[in-house]
């Protein structure tokens, strides 16, 4: 019997195990920087402990990322994109009114909080920022102005319907998602120390808090 055909007809199988591996590294270099900037903060941070973490060797982590002020972007790029779409579809349901739409944002956003890596984020970039303010600039622009952005323009279109009350809409963006934050912040911080609040219930009660104060009376 002759050769197996090796050519279009093998279009569609399963990768080598060997290509599966190098298709996976930058997210498995990405997932161990998420640890090891978490555990050791970012100027404390080696690349070759990256590596090491990650089952590479140290070079491969500079195949995929020059430096480590990249490597960093790509972690704020990968915390957000886990949870952004997310957010997004919440956020852009043009027809949902606001008081259906705040409690489904802000449950979301508890959701990234509760589950997610964003605290540890956090706490590592108000501890770093000032030494290394590049990362600030970082994550205002791949996590924070986005958010931030998403949630403006919402406001800017009920505000357009006559749904909530005139006002700078990113000023009301920051006094809804502010108490969440803080909440993160809290978490991470005293995790050990103190009760926790409970994410899901703070945005729970701070949905109606917003909407109170945001929401006009509707005509009948």
């Amino acid at each position: 019997m002759g050769k197996a055909d090796n050519g279009p007809a093998s279009e569609g199988r399963t990768p080598p195990r060997r290509q599966r591996r190098k298709d996976a590294r930058p997210s498995e270099i990405i997932e161990a920087a998420i640890e090891i900037f978490g555990e050791r903060g970012f100027g404390a941070a080696r690349l070759e402990d990256v590596a090491r973490r990650a089952g590479v060797a140290k070079g491969t982590v500079f195949v995929y990322f020059s430096t480590k002020e990249d490597l960093f972007r790509a972690v704020a790029q990968s915390v957000l994109s886990s949870h952004l779409d997310r957010l997004q579809a919440a956020a852009t349901g043009l027809d949902k009114p606001m008081a259906e739409l705040v409690p489904l944002l802000l449950g979301q956003v508890a959701a990234v909080i509760g589950r997610g890596r964003l605290p540890a984020m956090m706490r590592l970039l108000i501890a770093e920022s000032r030494q290394f303010p590049d990362l600030a600039r970082v994550w205002h622009d791949e996590v924070v102005s986005k958010v931030l952005g998403l949630l403006t323009a919402t406001i800017e279109r009920a505000q357009a319907r006559g749904e909530i009350r005139p006002g700078n809409a990113r000023l009301f963006a920051f006094s809804i998602l502010g108490p969440m934050l803080a909440s993160a912040l809290f978490r991470e911080v005293f995790r050990d120390v103190a009760v926790l609040p409970d994410v899901d219930e703070l945005a729970a009660e701070h949905a109606q808090t917003v909407l109170n104060g945001l929401l006009l009376p509707q005509r009948p």
